[in-house]
């Protein structure tokens, strides 16, 4: 597996995953809307996505990526991430790809000398809520049906 922060020219690599990623949170399917979107964050510096590549009958696939957007603090002068998206295609779940993902996105965020991580998720995505307390976020209180974690990095 290669995790790898994609660039404006590689968008097309996470479009189809976004997609499923919005089916998931019970949105219309929708590629154009999705390929628009994932364009427009990365052709606008809005937000920083890696992609993991996988080896799947002789060939490299995106199999799951995480899309980060910043979060500044004025207070502390400092700017944060915002882990907004994780999603793992179906095939490739339970084999630590979005652990990796996450660890990736962690070590970008202290890189760029953030103090914390935030990720929200819904209050019955059990699964997602296992993978993000085991790595050590810390949940808040529930908010319209989501838990926001958090992560001092």
């Amino acid at each position: 597996m290669e995790i790898k922060r994609i660039n404006p020219s590689e968008s097309e690599l996470v479009v189809e995953l976004f997609d499923k990623y919005r089916i998931f949170y019970k949105q219309t399917p929708d590629i154009s809307l999705a390929r628009t979107f994932i364009r427009a964050r990365l052709g606008n510096n809005e937000s920083v996505i890696f992609v993991a590549l996988v080896r799947d009958n002789n060939k490299t696939v995106p199999a799951g990526f995480t899309q980060l957007y910043p979060r500044y603090s004025s207070v502390s002068a400092v700017k944060n991430w915002i882990l907004n998206d994780l999603y793992v295609d179906v095939p490739y779940r339970k084999q630590g790809i979005g652990e990796r993902l996450i660890q990736t996105a962690m070590d970008f965020a202290r890189k760029e000398k953030a103090v914390f991580m935030e990720l929200s998720t819904a209050t019955d995505n059990y699964t997602a809520q296992s993978l993000y307390e085991a790595i050590g976020f810390r949940k808040q209180m529930p908010e319209d049906g989501f838990y926001t974690y958090k992560i001092e990095l």
